[in-house]
C-alpha cells in the first residue's frame, strides 16, 4: 500500500534537525513530509537551548569549533525568519555566557581550556571573581573567577521547535505520525520510505534526520549506514516565584572537575543541566546524577534554593565517533545524511537546513558544494575506503 500523495523529499525525523530542513525546504518549493511519531519532542524537547560554539570547542576539534562559529552567526537571521514565518516568538538571546570555576583547581582547568580558546582564535576573556559577581550578582561568594564568552547564545528550545512546526504547517509541509520501518533503496536510489503498518511514501529524496535512531533505520546500506549512538542527557527545569531573584545570563560552572549550566528563561524558568551517559537507548533519569547535579549548581548560585522543581527531562543526544555531524550526500543517490549532531542540534540547526536544502535543489546528479562548512564532516568519511579499514576490496 502506497500513502497518498506524492512528496519530493521525505524527511525522517522532526526533531530541531529534521523541522528545520523541512520548513527551508518547502520554502523554497519542494514538496515536503515529515515522518515522526511525537514532531518536536525527543532530544529537542530535552535539550537547554544553549547556542555556545565556544564552551563547547574542545581540545582536537578544531574543525567542529570552527562549524560552531560559523552557526551561531547564522542564528539572528534564522530566528528572525522563523518569528516572521510563523508568528511565534524563539526568545533568541544574543547576551554571551558566563562560565565560572568552583575551586583553585576549576580554576586551572577553565585556564587551560581558556588559553586554547584564545589559540585557535575564538572570543573569551578572563574574568577575575569580584568581576563574575558584577557581571551575575547571584553568584556565590566563593567561585574562584572565570571566563567571559560574547559569542555563546541561546535561544528557547520548546518555543523554537513550536515556531517552526507552525512554520512548516503554514508552508505546505505534510506531517505524517508514525515510524519509518525502513528506507526504500532499489537499486542505487533512495524512493521513498516503508512506515510501520506496512505502507509507502515515495519521494524522490529521503533525508536521515532521526538522530540517535538515525543508525537503526531498516533497508540502509551497511555502507551508508550512520555510526550514530544515543548518549543520554538529563534537564531539570526550575521556576523563581514572585520576589525570586533571576539570573541575567547563561552560567556554566566547572565544579569538582564536573560541568553544569544555568539557562534562565524569559519568563523566570531556569533550565539546568550536563549530564552526558553512554546507557544505550535507556531514558531513565537516575537519582545519582541528579543529585551532584542539584549540589553543584547550588555550590554555584545559592539562591537555587528558593526555586521550585517543575521537571525532570531526559533525551538521547546522537554521539557519533569523532562528536561531530553526518551531513551530506551518500553513495546512494537521493539518500541525504543529517544526523550525528551530538551536543550541538540546536546550533547548527540552521547551518544544517541550508546544507541539505542545497543539495537538495540542485537535483539528481548533483556534487556537495564547495566550499562548504561541513567538508569535513561529510557521511563518507566513516566508511572502511575513508578510515583505511582493512577488507574493503578495493
Amino acid at each position: 500500500m502506497t500513502h497518498s500523495g506524492q512528496s519530493d523529499v521525505v524527511v525522517v525525523g522532526g526533531g530541531i534537525i529534521g523541522l528545520a530542513i523541512a520548513w527551508r525546504a518547502a520554502s523554497v518549493g519542494l514538496a515536503v513530509t515529515v515522518v515522526d511519531l511525537d514532531p518536536g519532542r525527543g532530544s529537542t524537547w530535552a535539550a537547554a537551548g544553549m547556542l555556545a560554539p565556544v564552551a563547547e570547542a574542545q581540545f582536537g576539534e578544531e574543525s567542529l569549533a570552527a562549524l560552531n562559529v560559523a552557526a551561531v552567526r547564522a542564528w539572528p537571521g534564522f530566528a528572525a525568519a522563523l518569528e516572521a514565518g510563523s508568528g511565534q516568538p524563539v526568545h533568541f538571546r544574543a547576551d554571551g555566557t558566563l562560565l565560572v570555576a568552583g575551586d583553585a583547581s576549576d580554576r586551572a582547568a577553565t585556564d587551560r581550556v581558556l588559553a586554547f580558546h584564545l589559540a585557535i582564535g575564538l572570543a573569551a576573556e578572563r574574568l577575575g571573581a569580584r568581576a563574575c559577581r558584577e557581571s551575575e550578582p547571584l553568584l556565590a561568594p566563593g567561585i574562584s573567577g572565570g571566563v567571559d564568552l560574547p559569542d555563546d547564545h541561546q535561544v528557547d528550545n520548546r518555543s523554537t521547535v513550536e515556531a517552526l512546526l507552525a512554520a512548516c504547517v503554514a508552508g505546505g509541509v505534510s506531517f505524517v505520525c508514525d515510524e519509518v520501518a525502513r528506507v526504500d533503496v532499489r537499486g542505487d536510489r533512495a524512493t521513498g520510505v516503508e512506515l510501520s503498518d506496512g505502507s509507502r511514501i515515495d519521494a524522490g529524496a529521503v533525508v536521515v534526520a532521526a538522530g540517535s535512531r538515525s543508525g537503526a533505520l531498516g533497508g540502509l546500506p551497511d555502507a551508508v549506514r550512520p555510526p550514530v549512538r544515543p548518549v543520554r542527557g538529563v534537564t531539570v527545569r526550575l521556576q523563581a516565584g514572585p520576589g525570586i531573584p533571576r539570573l541575567r545570563r547563561t552560567v556554566r560552572a566547572l565544579v569538582h572537575g564536573r560541568t553544569c549550566y544555568l539557562v534562565p528563561r524569559h519568563d523566570g524558568g531556569l533550565v539546568l543541566g550536563a549530564t552526558m551517559e553512554e546507557r544505550g537507548f535507556d531514558l531513565s533519569v537516575p537519582l545519582g546524577g541528579l543529585a551532584d547535579l542539584f549540589e553543584d549548581a547550588r555550590r554555584i548560585v545559592p539562591a537555587l534554593d528558593e526555586y521550585s522543581v517543575v521537571e525532570t527531562t531526559s533525551g538521547l543526544r546522537p554521539g557519533s565517533p569523532d562528536n561531530g555531524p553526518i551531513v551530506g550526500l551518500t553513495e546512494v543517490a537521493g539518500l541525504v545524511m543529517a544526523t550525528g549532531h551530538y551536543r550541538n542540534g540546536m546550533l547548527l540547526a540552521p547551518l544544517t537546513a541550508n546544507e541539505v536544502v542545497g543539495l537538495l535543489a540542485a537535483g539528481p546528479g548533483s556534487s556537495d558544494p564547495s566550499p562548504s562548512p561541513f567538508e569535513a564532516f561529510r557521511p563518507g568519511r566513516f566508511s572502511p575506503v575513508a578510515t583505511g579499514s582493512p577488507g574493503t576490496g578495493v
